[in-house]
């Protein structure tokens, strides 16, 4: 890519904070000050404040072999202690944690006593089905307490989580159970989705077994179900338990041992341009230090009068802080629902925020912007008044979303968080902080205090106030991913090399491109490789082409992310059908039909490609590397941008003519 990424986008609206809001806020621009005298000293401070440590720690962060860094790594620390045990011992355990609700309307409210108790139990049945410290354990649940039971008890004794999206097909799941070597699988017979019960147990059953080239699955010992949806399932005795069993034999005390700060938490698998999925490893102590400080001045917590609602599922990263991990050990009160934002009526959210009296909501831009294809006759039939703040991750928001959310979701009053993060950063990097920030629709504003992050060339000199380029992070922060699992090569090719040998470096290379305003405010621009944003979830072209060419039918494909009002990107594809199956084929409404089902099997339902075009050739250039920008100019349905390095350069019209008669 060029070294000056161009925006066309101007905005001049400024919605300064209310004197009101302002007098109330957790956050004040002191913090900026603390972080900028001293960064080192300004982190070990939020630590000490935020988080109960068993041993503290003497040392902040140790950089001297980069980019592998670690933070208050002679200190000890339980994570879900933090979480947990702390508040209730504080005499905060008759406050609610979770407000619970399910899809078809059940709910259950369970205070921080109450989810202590069954975290204590959860660490016992792991550990009598022989999970020990550095174990792996797979969860594939959907959006049930079951879902924070399980990664807080995991947390407790030593173990590493890998949550993976309930809606990932068994071959993804498989490939993560393999890569991690987990020893236990928690999944459920299913759980509720647009007004039907989403099987999930069938999945596990098929990742576990042996297909194909594939043997059994070696590595998993059991299997723990956890009965939500009623829908029949096979069973393996001896491998597969019923939760509801299991747990009520399980002892109810236990003790919550410190583990070192830089003892694993998680692994969470994200897309990566080789089609492998990459584990990212998040560990404890610098982890929950960021999370829990973000959160708190981010979204300005006011736990005992709060109520916060993330409506991120807990298979991506911000299900992990900003659903189980910031919130609770903030002692948070916050909203959990299982369904989709439509089901059963289109009303669902704003309903439910009118029900719990919500303050705080935080979700993605693809949401604010099917509900505004919705209109706002449906959230104005509620009452919205109880939301004081409102939040938006996943992908940059454009401006008259970030205006519709204000007006019609905050009655012109609440200010909007637009947070930039990323799995790989483990918490939020750039945001306003309410009751600080003047805040302009559409930007993702400045870092957080204590953050380094700036835009640079393909040189890594930076490109300053008003100049477009690549977002980079120059200094570690204690919420990094601390590597690829099992890949360390990988970790720093991917994240690190590009900017391995500039002054001051080694930078961390986000992906995304963007731009700084003359206040030197961050403008996101996407991403600058082959991974899509759909919905706010990264995906790999390499992923979905791989899925693609699976399919007997398929001889060849490309897949770009084309942009779409409602998610963002959407996925498209490019395929070249075999002769023989053109043949026999009924009719090419068939083949797409069938192309688009086949990568929603494979991969998900989230990588279902928009469209998928049948062609003939595909753009290459000499050497054989497929032209994805020039499809992508087509996808977007803008003039094709120069075609001379290809091997044929009649390849681009023939396709936009294939197209135009397809539409």
């Amino acid at each position: 890519m060029s070294t000056q990424i161009d925006s066309l986008l101007h905005e001049d609206r400024r919605f300064p904070p209310s004197e009101e809001f302002a007098a109330q806020a957790i956050a004040s621009a002191e913090l900026y000050e603390r972080a900028s005298s001293d960064r080192l000293a300004f982190w070990s401070d939020q630590s000490r404040e935020l988080l109960t440590w068993s041993k503290p720690f003497t040392k902040t962060l140790d950089w001297s072999n980069p980019p592998f860094a670690t933070w208050f790594d002679d200190g000890e620390l339980n994570v879900a202690y933090n979480c947990l045990d702390r508040h209730v011992e504080a005499g905060n355990g008759d406050r609610v944690a979770l407000h619970w609700e399910g899809e078809p309307g059940d709910t259950r409210t369970i205070t921080y006593a109450e989810l202590t108790a069954e975290v204590k139990r959860a660490a016992n049945l792991f550990t009598s089905l022989g999970v020990e410290a550095g174990d792996r354990v797979a969860i594939y649940l959907p959006m049930i307490p079951e879902a924070i039971v399980s990664m807080l008890a995991v947390a407790r004794i030593g173990a590493v989580h890998s949550v993976v999206f309930g809606g990932f097909s068994a071959d993804s799941l498989r490939s993560r159970i393999d890569d991690a070597e987990a020893k236990l699988v928690i999944t459920a017979d299913g759980g509720y989705r647009k007004g039907k019960v989403s099987a999930l147990k069938p999945a596990v059953d098929a990742a576990l077994a042996s297909r194909g080239e594939l043997p059994e699955q070696a590595t998993v010992d059991h299997v723990l179900v956890v009965r939500r949806g009623e829908n029949e399932v096979d069973w393996t005795a001896g491998r597969d338990l019923w939760w509801h069993e299991a747990i009520a034999d399980a002892e109810p005390e236990h003790e919550a041992q410190p583990f070192p700060a830089e003892q694993p938490l998680f692994i969470l698998y994200t897309s990566g341009t080789t089609g492998k999925p990459k584990g990212i490893l998040h560990t404890s102590g610098g982890y929950l230090t960021q999370t829990a400080f973000t959160h708190k001045n981010v979204f300005d917590l006011h736990p005992e009068t709060d109520v916060y609602w993330c409506t991120a599922d807990i298979g991506w990263i911000t299900g992990h802080s900003y659903v189980t991990y910031g919130p609770l050990a903030n002692g948070a009160t916050q909203v959990l629902y299982e369904g989709t934002p439509d089901a059963p009526h289109p009303g669902r959210w704003w309903e439910i925020i009118e029900k719990y009296g919500v303050s705080i909501f935080y979700t993605a831009p693809t949401a604010i912007r099917s509900f505004m294809k919705l209109g706002r006759k449906i959230p104005k039939q509620f009452d919205l008044s109880s939301l004081r703040l409102l939040g938006s991750v996943g992908e940059p928001i454009n401006p008259e979303a970030w205006m519709w959310y204000r007006k019609i979701i905050g009655n012109k009053v609440a200010p909007i968080v637009d947070t930039w993060w990323q799995t790989e950063t483990g918490a939020i990097m750039v945001s306003a902080l309410p009751g600080v920030t003047s805040t302009k629709p559409g930007s993702a504003q400045v870092p957080i205090p204590g953050i380094a992050i700036d835009v640079v060339d393909d040189a890594g000199d930076a490109v300053g106030a008003g100049g477009g380029g690549l977002l980079v992070v120059t200094e570690p922060w204690p919420s990094m991913l601390r590597g690829i699992w099992g890949d360390p090569e990988r970790f720093k090719e991917t994240y690190w090399e590009k900017f391995w040998n500039v002054e001051g470096g080694p930078f961390y290379f986000a992906g995304d491109g963007a731009r700084l305003d003359s206040d030197r405010d961050v403008w996101l621009l996407g991403r600058v490789d082959d991974v899509m944003n759909v919905s706010g979830h990264r995906l790999s072209t390499a992923e979905i082409e791989s899925a693609l060419v699976a399919n007997e039918m398929v001889a060849e494909s490309a897949v770009v992310g084309a942009a779409d009002e409602t998610t963002g990107q959407a996925v498209v594809a490019f395929v070249i059908i075999k002769e023989s199956h053109l043949e026999q084929a009924s009719g090419l409404a068939d083949i797409t039909g069938a192309l688009r089902s086949w990568v929603g099997e494979q991969i998900g339902p989230i990588a279902r490609p928009r469209e998928v075009y049948l062609v003939n050739e595909l753009p290459k250039t000499r050497s054989g590397k497929i032209m994805r920008r020039l499809l992508r100019d087509v996808a977007e349905g803008r003039e094709v941008g120069d075609t001379t390095t290809l091997a044929d350069t009649t390849v681009m019209q023939i396709i936009t003519d294939k197209m135009v008669k397809s539409t």
